[in-house]
């Protein structure tokens, strides 16, 4: 089911490009919007398990500057905290390039990649073999880069005052140098969140 509904997305936006130029689309856009988010999760392969990802709880928060002065190309930022029990709580920073097509009455459909820094701390004790003895590793924390491709939607609706877009997504990370084992492991988040609009004085208008 979960592939069918991908795969239904990506349809869409292949066959109905023209969509994305709908003018009550696109023709506003304020940049630096305060997106705030639920995320959920889990260390697991993409769209497997993803019930897991309820068990651990995080926050985001970010914003966004347009590239051509709408919203269906977007730059994003994003801090996302979140606690994991079984493999260490984390801060996972990124950047993303967002691609939002755009499908009538303000829905959106949103797929993005971009790059990311993931600090892990360590669920407990670690420790090393060194001259035939095992010793506690001193650093509780590591860096990683990690790769970020989502898949998402939500709604927009235009207003000169204040006004909130709210919007839902998946988001798979491919995290580096896990351990001297997995050079490679994917992780994911379930996000729900909303964008918030303030008028700002620099709205852009196409």
């Amino acid at each position: 089911m979960k592939k069918n509904l991908i795969l239904i997305l990506l349809l869409l936006c292949v066959l109905f490009p023209e969509v994305s130029a709908q003018e009550d689309f696109q023709k506003d856009w304020r940049n630096f919007p305060i997106v705030v988010s639920l995320q959920f999760h889990a260390i697991s392969m993409p769209f497997r398990n993803m019930g897991s990802n309820f068990k651990n709880f995080g926050l985001g928060i970010g914003t966004e500057v347009s590239h051509n002065g709408s919203q269906n190309w977007v730059q994003q930022f994003e801090v996302v905290l979140f606690k994991n029990k079984a493999s260490g709580n984390g801060v996972h920073l990124t950047t993303q390039v967002a691609w939002r097509p755009g499908f009538g009455s303000g829905v959106f459909g949103e797929l993005k990649a971009g790059i990311g820094y993931l600090i892990a701390k360590r669920p407990g004790d670690a420790w090393a073999m060194k001259d035939g003895q095992w010793e506690k590793l001193p650093h509780g924390r590591k860096g990683k880069l990690t790769i970020p491709v989502g898949i998402g939607g939500g709604y927009y609706s235009y207003s000169d005052k204040t006004f909130v877009s709210p919007f839902v997504g998946y988001q798979v990370l491919f995290v580096s140098k896990y351990n001297a084992s997995i050079p490679v492991m994917p992780q994911s988040l379930i996000q729900f969140g909303s964008r918030i609009h303030p008028n700002y004085s620099n709205t852009i208008v196409d």
